[in-house]
């Protein structure tokens, strides 16, 4: 059986309103797709699904093909050759490292010693199958969990959270490695995680997930880089929020015209644009850098707080024109005093421009 798992049209709900919304998603043999969203988005639902562990209200679900859940169909969980990571790891507490990984392994108990020993030989932990769980560490246990989920060689992984209680110093290292023993071993893997640093390091494939629907799907960088809408691009960092009304396709802004085509006139829009990809000038004289193409109209405003925080500088700055607020992150050490005057210029080939609701005219000073 090959690892292609597949999702179609996918609904669920416990009594009290729908969790999934038919949800659709192929995940590609040998990939890593991530399961991402906020707590009660549906995600774990989808996994529990596929895992057998929840029977969907409708849509239906495949492994290489072969049906596993959908209309009149149910193949219990120990049937779907799919193995699962859980967040507490569920190591068999009387069971010696060695016979955990082995536990799940079909044939004479020296495959499975073999094929223990391999596994904790890659993992890292050779020498500890005589060890308990309580006797490894919060990240040991975690490698452990992991070699005896990948121990029967299912063709699909589903991890649920593996990594949110460790440490963070372990954490990245750990992640690491457990991506390069599943990318030897040529696993299809479903990942749920809510963040998003997480997925980025991960995925092949991102599914973003709100209100139990697929919102967005794709590769990390097209999710980062075009996103669907602002709280898709909220999910992935901070962001600035400036709102226009359009005319004749474009929206005024202090810092310039902006071309919004496919939008109606006096539609109400948002730009939006990450704090790192603002350009931040000194005040010379109440003058400011020249406009360009690529930055457009630089706009003044006085700094209300500065704070480093490890490898950037975060300057929150308030706007002479409407005394909005855009935070700015540069590289480094940059820790302007309080009412410093500076001028923002705007990457303008990193916003994106979203139809917003109606606002009004206090809302809007642009809207007139």
């Amino acid at each position: 059986m090959d690892g292609r798992l597949e999702f179609r049209d996918v609904v669920h709900d416990y009594g009290s309103g729908p969790v999934l919304r038919g949800v659709s998603l192929d995940l590609e043999p040998g990939g890593v797709t991530c399961l991402l969203g906020p707590s009660g988005c549906g995600k774990s639902t989808l996994l529990r699904i596929a895992a057998g562990v929840e029977r969907p209200r409708g849509g239906t679900v495949t492994v290489g093909g072969r049906v596993i859940s959908g209309p009149g169909v149910h193949v219990p969980p120990e049937q779907r050759a799919i193995g699962l990571v859980f967040q507490d790891f569920a190591l068999f507490p009387h069971l010696t490292v060695a016979r955990n990984v082995a536990f799940g392994v079909r044939g004479s108990a020296a495959e499975g010693e073999r094929r223990a020993m391999e596994l904790l030989e890659r993992v890292g932990l050779a020498g500890y199958g005589a060890r308990y769980p309580h006797q490894l560490s919060g990240g040991e246990q975690q490698r452990v969990a992991l070699a005896r989920a990948l121990a029967p060689r299912p063709p699909v992984l589903l991890m649920d959270e593996p990594f949110s209680g460790l440490d963070n110093r372990l954490r990245d290292g750990i992640r690491d490695q457990t991506l390069d023993i599943l990318k030897e071993e040529g696993t299809t893997v479903m990942l749920v995680t809510h963040e998003p640093e997480e997925a980025m390091r991960m995925a092949d494939q991102i599914a973003l997930m709100r209100a139990g629907q697929i919102v967005q799907s794709g590769g990390p960088y097209n999710i980062y880089n075009a996103p669907v809408d602002r709280e898709a691009a909220m999910f992935f960092s901070d962001i600035n929020v400036i709102h226009g009304v359009v005319r004749d396709f474009q929206t005024d802004t202090p810092f310039g015209q902006f071309l919004t085509p496919g939008l109606a006139d006096m539609a109400d829009v948002e730009i939006i644009i990450r704090p790192q990809h603002l350009k931040m000038d000194f005040d010379r004289n109440g003058k400011g850098p020249l406009p360009t193409p690529e930055d457009g109209v630089p706009a003044r405003g006085k700094v209300k707080r500065a704070r480093f925080i490890g490898n950037s500088s975060i300057v929150e700055m308030v706007m002479d024109h409407d005394g909005s607020e855009l935070k700015a992150t540069i590289p480094g050490v940059f820790l302007p005093k309080p009412d410093t005057a500076l001028w923002l210029s705007l990457r303008r080939d990193r916003c994106f421009v979203f139809p917003c609701r109606r606002q009004s005219r206090l809302e809007n000073p642009y809207y007139s």
